[in-house]
């Protein structure tokens, strides 16, 4: 059985993307749901793939279900459509567009077959990520694990970094008082 490996990117940034790899003989339902788990994206709203080629145009369209929109020809349906079916070239792609309002669209293409499955993956699955997924509903809280993984990568932890810098003319103030104090005090010891 073959599994394909596909690459998603995001469209407005092509450095944010997504490895997955699915059998050949799986729906457009399964990768649908494959994109929206990688990229940490809730499943309550509509969406569609188009095949596509080269230059990312967009033709035939598969959709999750039926919309009340004029077709140029009929849609295939996710549920329905074996994604093996629809491949036709060796790095076919395809523009998979999530919720028609903010209208998330990523760059689905196929970057490699393999004819051996790992016994010990699940299919769909996540294989591999890259850059930081956008947030679906604004800012994305960074709060947790993603914020921690930066600071130990760039060592941004603030306690360290208190520490070793001091504020911008602190110590200058000092010696200055200082200097003068001492001037002040030798000054009197004249007179």
């Amino acid at each position: 059985m073959a599994i394909l490996k596909f690459r998603i990117y995001w469209e407005d940034d092509e450095s944010i993307y997504r490895d997955l790899m699915i059998k050949h003989s799986q729906t457009f339902l399964d990768l649908h749901n494959c994109i929206l788990k990688c990229f940490e994206f809730d499943n309550k709203h509509h969406a569609t793939f188009y095949r596509s080629n080269d230059n990312w145009q967009r033709g035939k369209e598969i959709t999750l279900e039926k919309y009340d929109k004029p077709y140029k020809a009929e849609p295939l349906l996710m549920h329905e459509t074996i994604i093996g079916k629809e491949i036709h070239e060796p790095n076919q792609k395809f523009i998979y567009v999530y919720d028609f309002h903010k209208y998330w669209t990523f760059l689905v293409e196929l970057i490699n077959v393999n004819k051996e499955e790992s016994l010990k993956a699940e299919y769909p699955v996540c294989s591999r990520s890259e850059g930081i997924a956008p947030s679906q509903y604004g800012t994305k809280g960074l709060i947790n694990e993603k914020l921690s993984e930066i600071e130990e990568k760039y060592d941004l932890n603030t306690a360290v970094m208190a520490d070793s810098y001091s504020q911008e003319g602190e110590n200058d103030e000092e010696t200055e008082n200082g200097e003068e104090e001492e001037r002040g005090d030798s000054e009197s010891d004249d007179l």
